[in-house]
């Protein structure tokens, strides 16, 4: 059994402290532009690590359905990890939530804004793929949320080595470097919460008279990388498969970027078209035509200057010099992962004429 953050006896009193430092749920419409989570130093207790980080929450119109924002770049000290989007739906038999954010404090505080709108049970979990900035908060659900299924595409299995009793080198790794990174909202005490139920492609089901769609679309940014569309309101949670207003991050070797275009066509292909759109990272938008622009461009401008320097055998050095890359150098991220992810692109383009 694996022994309490907080003594139980004390548990009511940290939840009165989160409560009265956060503010009401932000009962107004979505951000159509470019919005960032606000900041406010107002340090907000949780069971895990003090939070400095106010989580704004944002409401859809005219839907049930609830989202926050994370922080453009990458996971640091100063954002506390909160780099992700999640959400959550509303229905009369419970809460679905999509993704979990990268801490367990975070987690937590999400949990703790779904329960100022509702006391609906949480009926499951969505994780949109597995990487850190989106799971790490499941500790939080599974500790102080009764632990409710998480649902989670088959491939995810691979991240945390297979099994829900084993955890893979690569998570492993990520979790080391995030307790350092991100001290002391992951600590010693962090731990990965495995899928307890999976899908292969494509899954309905339906909650509460509201109908929900999980499509996997993977490997693209990772390998289980899948979205769920909300049919009955017309909103899409992207999940990776969208980022808006940051580089995305495609530095790794299950990054697939010929299929995550092939994604980005079967969004922008979905008919009818989803009113409203929350990508993984970024500000929402009204068109999903509009909110795969950054994204799908960044790929393409990456794809054509790395394989042309690859079909010419031209040296990555000297192929990175001499790209310019003025229109993505401003933008969140790039210094994190535009050297990397171009690096890995160099490499799948080589590789690709013999697939």
């Amino acid at each position: 059994m694996r022994k309490k953050h907080a003594p139980e006896t004390s548990f009511i009193f940290v939840l009165l402290l989160t409560l009265s430092a956060c503010s009401k749920s932000s009962e107004i419409d979505a951000p159509a532009g470019d919005v960032a989570a606000d900041a406010s130093i107002i340090g907000v207790a949780t069971p895990y690590a003090e939070s400095k980080l106010e989580m704004k929450l944002f409401k859809v119109k005219d839907a049930p359905i609830y989202y926050v924002l994370g922080f453009s770049g990458v996971p640091d000290a100063e954002n506390e990890g909160h780099t992700s989007n999640a959400g959550f739906v509303v229905t009369d038999a419970g809460v679905v939530v999509f993704d979990a954010l990268g801490t367990p404090a975070l987690g937590y505080q999400l949990l703790q804004r779904i329960r100022e709108v509702t006391d609906q049970p949480i009926e499951r979990v969505i994780l949109s793929h597995y990487h850190a900035d989106h799971i790490y908060g499941l500790q939080a659900f599974e500790e102080h949320a009764d632990n409710p299924p998480v649902w989670a595409q088959e491939l995810a299995l691979g991240y945390v080595g297979g099994s829900t009793a084993s955890q893979g080198e690569d998570a492993e790794r990520r979790l080391a470097q995030r307790r350092e990174a991100l001290f002391p909202w992951v600590d010693e005490n962090t731990h990965i919460v495995s899928p307890s139920n999976t899908f292969e492609d494509e899954m309905d089901f339906e909650v509460g008279g509201v109908t929900f769609m999980l499509k996997h679309l993977g490997p693209a940014h990772a390998p289980a990388d899948s979205i769920m569309l909300v049919k009955n309101y017309g909103v899409l949670f992207s999940g990776d498969v969208i980022y808006k207003g940051r580089v995305p991050f495609m530095d790794s070797p299950e990054t697939d970027t010929k299929r995550w275009l092939r994604g980005l066509d079967y969004l922008a292909e979905l008919n009818p078209p989803p009113r409203f759109v929350i990508p993984g990272h970024g500000a929402p938008s009204q068109s999903v035509k509009e909110a795969i622009t950054t994204t799908r461009d960044y790929i393409n401008f990456v794809r054509d200057a790395m394989g042309t320097a690859a079909k010419n055998l031209v040296p990555f050095e000297e192929a990175y010099n001499a790209t310019d890359w003025s229109a993505y150098q401003d933008m969140p991220a790039f210094d994190g992962s535009n050297r990397g992810n171009a690096y890995r692109i160099f490499l799948e383009m080589e590789a690709e004429p013999f697939k």
